[in-house]
């Protein structure tokens, strides 16, 4: 196969909608770890310059561990190349930082990630799996659990952490809607006069977004609680670091556990032995936690730049090239994990990248994975098994692994739930 036009495209995030294109990724890995890609016109987007598709995973983690190779600063993280006028705006958040910006920004921010806070919602989280399980129960046990369960679950969580008033939660729902699922037919884009789609990340469309989290933050500044907002407002962080950081909790923190949540469950429901494993307590939660994010990643790709000239799996890339890592290969990479496309929760060691690797490794990944397992034990509490009840419908997209809606069937528990 070579790196030449032969080398099966991933980039095309209809192919998505089908769910991880595995036998493209084990191609890859196997005979073209660094292969080049296209970049067309699809879904109204303009065509780019094309990348470098890295899919083994010690090859996914050296291009996340080495910053000053590959820049997220240079050409941000998405595969498609913002608008130069947009680029020194979305340079302002820190997932498009390099050190030692990035770390100096990160170590301020993560003061208000305090284990203690966030064991603190884990209460909360628990009685909000519980009622929203418990009515999807109730329902005669078959039900989209993404509408019934997952999708609220996600979004209450982060707002409760976040400190945003109920009244305002839509909101959050909306913006994170727009920027994740901008390659979706089901969201429609917002077009420019010439007729060409904004980006979802341009100062345009996050404008409202920001007057949002100023007015949030001034807020928290006289009225100070118990949350995140509240103590970003009152740290030194500038106005514009503020709004970016916003957007990152409120888009990130959210989808994190939004994609994560119902492909679990999925993965679950495929796997009765594995499911009756978990039932039975014979593997712990914590283990099965990570082998779920393992074969179902939130996040597919992100994009870095080459800094200068280098060499990566005996290619050579030059200075400006996109090298975009694809977190669900490196999570199948079969050099790492024995039969790795069997699900198996007791998996140890689990070295997955579904929250990255390096200086930008999840911030929020102790509260994700903290949400993921309270999820599960309830799921385990209020039903005695769960099976599939129709396909799952996928998002179009090549950056988030999202499921819109999972008919599943949640059967009665074989003892009286407590």
């Amino acid at each position: 196969m070579g790196n030449t036009a032969d080398a099966p495209d991933v980039f095309d995030p209809r192919i998505y909608a089908a769910g991880i294109p595995h036998d493209r990724f084990r191609a890859l890995r196997d005979r073209a770890p660094v292969a080049r890609q296209d970049e067309p016109e699809i879904l109204g987007w303009p065509a780019g310059p094309g990348f470098w598709a890295v899919t083994r995973h010690a090859d996914v983690v050296r291009v996340l561990k080495d910053p000053g190779t590959y820049s997220s600063c240079l050409g941000a993280t998405q595969i498609r190349d913002p608008h130069p006028a947009d680029l020194p705006f979305i340079r302002r958040m820190m997932l498009n930082q390099d050190p030692p910006e990035h770390g100096s920004l990160r170590r301020l921010v993560s003061r208000a990630f305090t284990p203690g806070r966030i064991e603190r919602f884990a209460a909360t989280a628990r009685e909000r799996a519980r009622r929203l399980l418990a009515a999807a129960v109730d329902t005669g046990g078959e039900v989209d659990l993404v509408r019934a369960v997952t999708d609220d679950y996600a979004l209450l969580n982060l707002t409760d952490l976040l400190g945003v008033p109920a009244s305002d939660r839509e909101l959050l729902h909306t913006w994170t809607e727009r920027v994740i699922a901008y390659q979706d037919p089901d969201e429609p884009p917002v077009l420019d006069a010439e007729g060409r789609p904004v980006n979802p990340r341009s100062p345009a469309m996050l404008a409202e977004m920001f007057e949002y989290a100023q007015q949030l933050a001034a807020h928290k500044r006289a009225h100070p609680a118990d949350d995140v907002m509240s103590v970003l407002a009152a740290s030194e962080l500038r106005d514009a670091e503020l709004e970016m950081f916003f957007f990152l909790l409120t888009v990130a923190g959210n989808d994190t556990v939004r994609s994560a949540a119902p492909g679990g469950v999925l993965a679950l429901a495929e796997h009765p032995d594995e499911q009756r494993r978990l039932w039975n307590g014979e593997v712990s939660m914590d283990t099965a936690v990570d082998e779920l994010l393992r074969v179902h990643p939130p996040v597919l790709s992100f994009r870095r730049t080459a800094a200068h000239d280098t060499e990566l799996a005996g290619q050579p890339i030059r200075r400006g090239d996109k090298v975009v890592v694809f977190h669900a290969s490196a999570n199948h990479d079969e050099r790492v994990f024995p039969d790795p496309h069997r699900l198996d929760l007791g998996r140890d060691p689990n070295p997955h990248v579904s929250f990255g690797d390096g200086p930008h490794v999840c911030l929020g990944a102790h509260f994700a994975r903290l949400q993921l397992r309270v999820l599960h034990e309830e799921v385990r509490r209020a039903c005695g098994g769960l099976e599939p009840a129709g396909p799952p419908r996928r998002l179009v997209s090549n950056f988030i692994n999202g499921i819109k809606s999972l008919p599943v069937r949640l059967r009665e528990p074989s003892a009286p739930r407590g």
